[in-house]
């Protein structure tokens, strides 16, 4: 075999199918583009699945790619094993080879022989790798074809396996492109532990989880699409897809058993080594475990934090929330006290940022991410701690033996404990844990990381039948707000449609079209569409699937029908104001980086007629000061009057000249690049002609919305007119209220605030002095139980009341017990408080909860101080008196 980097086993699979006429095609984002029934991107075919339906056209029908994927959350979920196994990951590189209609399975076959084992190639050693392929299953046929095609290409006949549908044949997911498959598996040797041989059974070979075959390479013979009903039809052209893990690949290369102890992977633990001070033993250790799951997990950050994904509590962001704390508490594990994720991402960078150039542009975003969520973490584990701590101490005081298993979950969930460390805790105070408890928590938890979709499939099936019949909408509101067209096809009230009458809600599809279709943050635009024998009042333009505009309103004059020629018209008002909006978040984004630094990304935006509203990365909020600099700035570009202009480039060239890219956008081969001033940024959308068509800008509002990410909504033109003249009209109308002038207020409300706080000040020493008297009067009545002084009334106060009322009671009797109860609003406060000389006969707890039975209520607390509260406020002498009666029984 070649010994061959990581580096250059890509490199070589690219070139291979590029000489064989397939076009190199860039990795897509990790989260997929106009899927919604995709978590994350785990297959190289993900971003092909429209082209291999036949419902997307491309330039090319042969494609190769090195693919970013991610299985850790929903149905493809790899994150428990990782660390624990040779191959398990988070984030892992697919090779793949496609065909969309092109070539089958002949040159599939015969390619995938020819790099494995090609001495140009891999070299790897035929007498090492078998075959498998599909054996048939219900109505499906065995794949002779496959099975010839092996034998021809020199598979000998024992090495070429049948296997059944769970091995051999692939789908993407329960909807969407699937075949029967073929895999070439490496023999890694006998001396492997077999499960089945343990058992006292033979090994299964190909078909056993045992490791002694690894499969390297899987050809999806692609033939069929599921629908949502489960059937297969027939795909347009039977097509290639073919996935083969670079990880895997350079193990067999690199002659090593664990993907691990490959190049891609011991560069990031050595940087793991190096923030330790521990040594990696390419074992079963604790550490060992550690290092490799922050190796991965380090790995999966990096890219999903580039691709825009930010931690949070749900989707996407809770799961890669979950991949980094797991990371995180290894650190712990290893020793590590101070942060140390930014650093290992620094090492994936290093190793990576040349297959992969967006995670070095985003490096700093990456790095301030990782140090945030860590930060947090690190705080969130030493309440966990805590928290488990008083959880044991509760169950000790009460005599229970069990840690609920909602407590196990919340501390797994929240706080990032593992199962296993809460047991290690519980069992060294003698405690146990709710297991059952614990995993029906963690199904709902499953539940909520599961993605869900749309829930629109069946409306979007009628989409992709139409884009597939019309083609691609070319649109004409660049140049345009009126355009004459040809009715090519109609939804009326949630159907397909050959007409429509006054009345109906209906989506009107056309080949061209000025109307823009909402995306990139834009909102669609709205219009009117006239015949000789109707018009439809255009409320919305859509893109529900790539390449298709629908306009959505409703028929208001006559009718209208499929092959009608119309007249399109937008509303050039509305759509000067969008664009006003639009040109300005451009403007925006740029000043927001230029105050506050590179580390800001666009996370996500609205552009429409009366508002902007812009969402970035940022971990803090805003001062007075940035929110003045930004605004004054943008109104400084929109003074300057300068030309807008756009650009249709390749994107790597788009690229070399700093144009901004967003988070998670696809891109396709040529962009469009729009410049303003000294801001550039790849957009679809539509813009003001000059700067100066903003007009004014004022930021309205800036908040955080999640977790590293701010939120500004702002105005321009008129509006932004409006609501600076309500600000001000709302300044005067408050100055007239302080009579003062409305450069005073601030200067007026300060004053007031200081006396009022004087008053306070005031009030509460007269409070003070009221409960000292009361207290030396409360002190004088006290009677004598037993020996012990008691004290049982009723005051006036809150909880907090009472509960400052009790100490200084507590402090004046020197030895005793203090019961105070009151009415708050018809229902009963109570509160005992016991000297610390007493608690070993009597418990503040103990006597507050039979007390608390009196009103109707319950409570509890630490055995000097307790609370409890009922709704029969009507009880309360019968509850003072219980406590005296408990206080004489305890101390008889």
């Amino acid at each position: 075999m070649k010994r061959l980097s990581a580096a250059e086993i890509r490199e070589a699979f690219l070139r291979f199918f590029e000489e064989r006429g397939h076009r190199r095609v860039k990795s897509s984002s990790l989260v997929p583009a106009n899927d919604p029934t995709l978590l994350f991107t785990n297959a190289g075919m993900v971003q092909f699945k429209d082209v291999f339906t036949g419902r997307e056209k491309r330039d090319y029908r042969r494609a190769t790619s090195a693919q970013k994927c991610v299985r850790a959350g929903g149905k493809h979920n790899d994150l428990e094993n990782v660390g624990f196994t040779a191959r398990h990951h988070t984030f892992f590189e697919m090779l793949g080879n496609f065909s969309f209609g092109d070539y089958f399975k002949k040159d599939a076959v015969a390619w995938a022989w020819e790099f494995v084992t090609s001495p140009d190639w891999l070299a790897i050693p035929k007498e090492r790798l078998a075959a498998t392929v599909f054996a048939g299953e219900g109505a499906l046929p065995v794949d002779d074809e496959a099975l010839a095609l092996w034998r021809a290409a020199g598979v000998p006949a024992d090495r070429i396996h049948k296997l059944g549908a769970k091995d051999n044949f692939w789908a993407m997911g329960d909807t969407g492109p699937c075949g029967p498959c073929s895999e070439i598996h490496f023999f890694q040797g006998n001396d492997i532990p077999c499960a089945e041989e343990r058992a006292g059974r033979p090994c299964q070979g190909v078909a056993c989880d045992c490791d002694r075959w690894l499969e390297i390479w899987n050809l999806v013979f692609m033939q069929f699409e599921r629908d949502g009903a489960g059937q297969l039809l027939p795909l347009p052209k039977p097509s290639i897809d073919t996935g083969a893990g670079l990880e895997r690949i350079a193990a067999v290369v690199q002659g090593h058993r664990s993907n691990y102890d490959t190049d891609v992977f011991q560069s990031i633990i050595r940087a793991v080594e190096a923030a330790s001070g521990k040594r990696y033993g390419h074992g079963a250790s604790d550490d060992d475990v550690s290092m490799r799951v922050i190796a991965d997990h380090a790995r999966a950050t990096t890219f999903l934090v580039g691709d825009g994904v930010l931690p949070s509590n749900e989707g996407r962001g809770y799961v890669l929330r979950r991949i980094m704390r797991r990371a995180i508490r290894h650190g712990k594990r290893l020793g590590l006290e101070k942060i140390f994720l930014a650093r290992i991402a620094g090492a994936v960078i290093a190793e990576m940022k040349g297959a992969y150039p967006e995670i070095e542009e985003n490096r700093s975003f990456i790095v301030k991410v990782a140090e945030q969520e860590e930060e947090a973490f690190r705080r969130t584990l030493d309440k966990g701690l805590a928290i488990l701590a008083e959880e044991i101490r509760h169950l000790t005081a009460r005599g229970e033996t069990t840690i609920p298993g909602k407590v196990a979950f919340q501390l797994y969930d929240t706080f990032g404990f593992p199962m296993d460390l809460t047991r290690v805790i519980a069992a060294e105070n003698a405690v146990g844990v709710d297991e059952k408890g614990f995993e029906d928590a963690m199904a709902e938890q499953r539940a909520r990381s599961e993605w869900k979709g749309s829930g629109e499939e069946a409306v979007r099936d009628i989409h992709l039948r139409v884009a597939s019949e019309v083609g691609e909408v070319r649109f004409l509101g660049y140049d345009t707000t009126r355009a004459r067209s040809r009715v090519r096809a109609l939804v009326a009230n949630g159907h397909r449609a050959e007409s429509a009458r006054r009345g109906d809600r209906v989506e009107v599809i056309v080949p061209e079209t000025p109307f823009y279709g909402e995306s990139g943050g834009q909102v669609g635009d709205a219009g009117a569409i006239a015949s000789a024998r109707g018009r439809v009042a255009v409320k919305d333009a859509q893109r529900p699937v790539p390449g298709l505009v629908v306009h959505r309103g409703e028929v208001v004059e006559g009718e209208i029908a499929v092959g009608d020629d119309v007249e399109l018209r937008v509303d050039e008002e509305r759509r000067d104001l969008i664009r006003a909006n639009h040109s300005a978040t451009h403007l925006l984004h740029l000043a927001l980086r230029e105050r506050l630094g590179d580390h800001v990304k666009q996370a996500g935006s609205v552009v429409a007629p009366d508002y902007l509203r812009f969402d970035f990365s940022h971990f803090q909020p805003l001062t007075e000061e940035e929110v003045r600099d930004v605004e004054r700035r943008v109104n400084d570009l929109v003074r300057r009057n300068e030309e807008a202009g756009t650009a249709v480039l390749a994107l790597e060239e788009a690229r070399k000249t700093g144009a901004m890219m967003i988070f998670g956008e696809k891109y396709g081969d040529t962009v469009r690049v729009v410049s303003i001033g000294p801001s550039r940024e790849l957009c679809g959308g539509t813009h003001v002609r000059r700067s100066g068509d903003i007009q004014f800008f004022k930021i309205a509002s800036e908040e955080s919305i999640a977790a590293g990410v701010r939120r500004i909504v702002a105005y321009t033109g008129p509006r932004a007119v409006e609501a600076a003249q309500r600000t001000e009209q709302e300044l005067r109308h408050a100055a007239g209220l302080l009579r003062a002038g409305p450069l005073e207020v601030v200067h007026k409300v300060e004053a007031m605030q200081r006396r009022l706080k004087e008053m306070e000040r005031e009030l509460e020493e007269a409070q003070a002095r009221e409960a000292s008297a009361r207290s030396g009067d409360l002190v004088a009545r006290a009677r004598e139980v037993n020996g012990v002084k008691l004290i049982a009334a009723r005051v006036d106060g809150d909880g907090k009341a009472l509960r400052e009322l009790a100490d200084k009671l507590r402090d004046r009797l020197g030895r005793g017990v203090v019961a105070l109860a009151s009415e708050q609003g018809g229902k009963a406060v109570l509160l005992v408080a016991v000297t610390k000389d007493l608690t070993g006969l009597v418990k503040a707890g103990d006597l507050v909860r039979e007390a608390a039975k009196l009103v109707g209520g319950a409570g509890g607390g630490k055995p000097d101080i307790a609370q409890a509260g009922g709704p029969d406020a009507a009880g309360i002498d019968r509850a003072l008196a219980r406590v005296g009666e408990l206080v004489a029984s305890a101390t008889t």
